[in-house]
């Protein structure tokens, strides 16, 4: 029997799409859970409709997906852990633990499969592609340190990035010594006038 598929149906097809499938298995499972329904003139068009709607769906989910792939590339997490004296890890750092640390840190929330990477096992810098979207790959920046250095890494990384922080501040707010020669500058203009 030809029946038009109404949802997406493992094993048979998507949303909107013709098939044949068993007699029994249309009128016993697809049509009375409205899966499917029987390939006439009129679900025909309905089917077309269904496509355009699900095309929809489709390009709105794609362009979101893409808009948190720009959100999140170039996150750098931090992982403390602990490691023998060669730089291997007592554990791994998973794809599970990347995925809550992202969420702690950005808060959104990714399936840990999007994240292309087996377990880390070694102390140093990872850069872990993830799959999401199709106008950019991004890509997370994992540290992984010692345990008993993670506070002294984290507070060197907090002072490298004030003291990048701190020239655009400088720059951008006028010190007194630079205020007090553009007003020795003004004042002996009036005076050459009298």
């Amino acid at each position: 029997m030809k029946v038009i598929l109404l949802a997406d149906v493992y094993k048979q097809g998507v949303a909107g799409e013709v098939v044949e499938v068993a007699d029994g298995y249309a009128r016993n499972y697809l049509i009375p859970k409205k899966l499917a329904a029987k390939a006439t003139l009129s679900e025909l068009a309905r089917a077309e409709r269904l496509r355009e709607t699900a095309a929809a769906r489709k390009a709105e989910l794609e362009n979101r997906l893409n808009d948190l792939a720009r959100q999140i590339d170039g996150v750098e997490l931090v992982f403390g852990r602990r490691a023998a004296n060669t730089g291997k890890l007592f554990g791994s750092v998973t794809t599970t633990d990347i995925a809550q640390a992202l969420y702690e840190k950005v808060g959104i929330d990714i399936n840990r499969r999007r994240i292309s990477q087996q377990a880390i096992r070694e102390i140093g810098l990872f850069e872990v592609p993830v799959r999401l979207g199709t106008e950019i790959s991004p890509v997370l920046r994992i540290h992984v340190v010692r345990e008993e250095e993670l506070a002294s890494f984290l507070a060197a990384r907090g002072a490298a990035e004030a003291q990048a922080a701190a020239p655009v501040t400088e720059a951008e707010a006028p010190t007194a010594e630079t205020a007090e020669p553009v007003m020795e500058a003004e004042a002996p203009a009036p005076d050459a006038t009298e």
